[in-house]
């Protein structure tokens, strides 16, 4: 077949990847310059950032992101190394003891903090492992077939049946099911943030999946393998950029092309089936099979049409809340952090309050760094980032795809200002003794990514959203990427592009 994948993240490169090595011709049609999504590594003066993906889940021998890597022969391209994170509420924080303390260490610190929460911390931790084994069970149960298939289906009903009475709550009912101070809920609850998503909204049963122990100690035993969710965090050496020159390489080696600066404007359909593509100059690609990857609306609406979609589609797209963006300055300084701040990447949250947060930001109120913001200092552990005796860091935040106040271009300036002021409370002398600075707004990364609503990390995981499945009602095309069903996250989006291109091997 020939096929065209439009996108060049790493859910249509994954995709495209797969496709070629079964023999197919396959053409990548990136509109940004570069190709990666953001999922890249930037560089400038010496120094080298990544755009976002920062700590990944499951890229350790044994996992499934590595297992994408494997199958594509390319997985010696890409070094991993496994680390953890640090998490600073507004009046305490949680780093990870000198001397390792055991798997539930966090819990015996939080019981020291607020004694009268033990009993109620043991409790949640009783539901944390009963989570643990379900998921284990499941993701066992996605590789398996047949009678092992039957067999751990039947394991996952019974484990289910632990915490079926919670199936229907939210994030925030799970809280206060288990706790009463706000300051421990923040500590389960927190990395809802990251999905610009209230925890009214979050499903209670996923609080675990975004929550590992393992995220936050790197010695915590976390049971590599494809049949665990006890899975570790880790740092691409050398920077994200490298995952995708590996996956490209797939590409290339089986004489795939990847087409940057090249917009796909419309996805053109004859009697309700792809006839191929036509492009930003107005020329016409044939194609056999289109996978669209990015936004759900751009693609759909944008490329396809409304007039060619079923009603349930057009539904489903205008009902769906997605994501707000994010504020990113990248600094090259000349010292070293690391007394300020010990590990890689810290969270630092700066209100207990992210139901009302989200709701501000979603109406294009700004915090400007004040509600919360994480400091990522990569040449920590990928020294070729930064020039000897400097370092590169990222402060990152979360903000409105479009302000309320003004604009991102008038403002950008202004506003990174304000961030680096906000993180030198943490890691003084950020602005005197920057070397370069590179600013990324809402707006740049609408230009990276070509959404009109910037969603960082696609559909977030919100009670009543459902993305569209990677097989569309349309013949011949695909969705990939994180607003598709395989939702959110780099690990995800390269399974759920593994997933589609199964399914399309397995109907030719």
């Amino acid at each position: 077949m020939k096929v065209i994948v439009i996108g060049s993240g790493m859910s249509g490169l994954t995709a495209g990847a797969y496709l070629a090595q079964a023999g197919h011709a396959v053409t990548v049609y990136e509109q940004f310059s570069e190709p990666g999504g953001v999922t890249a590594t930037l560089k400038r003066d010496g120094f080298g950032w990544d755009l976002g993906p920062l700590i990944l889940e499951g890229f350790g021998p044994g996992d499934r992101g590595r297992l994408v890597l494997e199958e594509l022969g390319v997985a010696e391209q890409v070094k991993t190394v496994r680390e953890d994170r640090g998490l600073v509420m507004p009046d305490f924080g949680l780093w990870k003891p000198a001397q390792y303390q055991g798997p539930y260490w966090r819990r015996e610190r939080l019981s020291q903090l607020f004694p009268d929460e033990r009993d109620n911390l043991a409790r949640y931790y009783q539901f944390y492992d009963q989570m643990m084994d379900l998921m284990s069970l499941a993701r066992q149960a996605e590789e398996k077939s047949g009678v092992t298939a039957l067999w751990l289906k039947g394991r996952m009903a019974l484990a289910f049946q632990r915490v079926k009475g919670m199936a229907d709550w939210n994030a925030k009912q799970l809280m206060d099911h288990y706790f009463h101070h706000d300051a421990i809920k923040l500590v389960f609850t927190a990395i809802v943030a990251d999905f610009a998503t209230k925890p009214s909204e979050f499903p209670a049963l996923g609080v675990p999946s975004i929550h590992l122990e393992t995220a936050f100690d790197k010695r915590i035993p976390a049971l590599p393998g494809r049949d665990s969710a006890r899975t570790g965090y880790f740092y691409i050496l050398d920077g994200c950029q490298s995952l995708v020159n590996a996956v490209i390489s797939a590409l290339t080696a089986r004489k795939a092309a990847v087409v940057t600066g090249t917009a796909v404007q419309k996805i053109v359909l004859e009697e309700g089936r792809v006839k191929g593509v036509e492009l930003s100059g107005g020329q016409f690609e044939p194609a056999d099979l289109v996978i669209a990857s990015g936004g759900a609306k751009e693609t759909f609406y944008g490329l396809v049409g409304k007039e060619h979609l079923p009603e349930e589609i057009c539904e489903m797209l205008d009902r769906n809340i997605y994501m707000e963006s994010v504020m990113m300055v990248h600094l090259g300084i000349d010292f070293d952090p690391t007394p300020y701040q010990p590990a890689a990447l810290c969270y630092y949250y700066g209100t207990y309050d992210l139901e009302g947060s989200i709701d501000q930001l979603r109406l294009g109120h700004y915090h400007e760094g004040k509600e919360g913001f994480l400091i990522y200092v990569p040449s920590l552990h990928s020294p070729s980032l930064a020039p000897p005796g400097c370092h590169a860091v990222t402060i990152y935040t979360l903000a409105p795809n479009n302000l309320i106040e003004g604009n991102w271009q008038d403002r950008r300036e202004e506003l990174a200002d304000k961030l680096v002021a906000e993180a030198e409370r943490i890691i003084p002398g950020l602005k005197a003794h920057t070397q370069t600075r590179v600013i990324l707004t809402p707006q740049d990364f609408r230009e990276r990514t070509g959404q009109q609503h910037h969603s960082f990390g696609g559909t977030p995981p919100i009670i009543g959203n459902r993305s569209p499945a990677h097989r569309t009602p349309i013949q011949g095309l695909w969705f990939v990427g994180a607003q598709s069903e395989s939702g959110g996250g780099v690990r995800n989006v390269m399974l759920g592009a593994r997933k589609a291109a199964r399914q399309i091997l397995a109907g030719t």
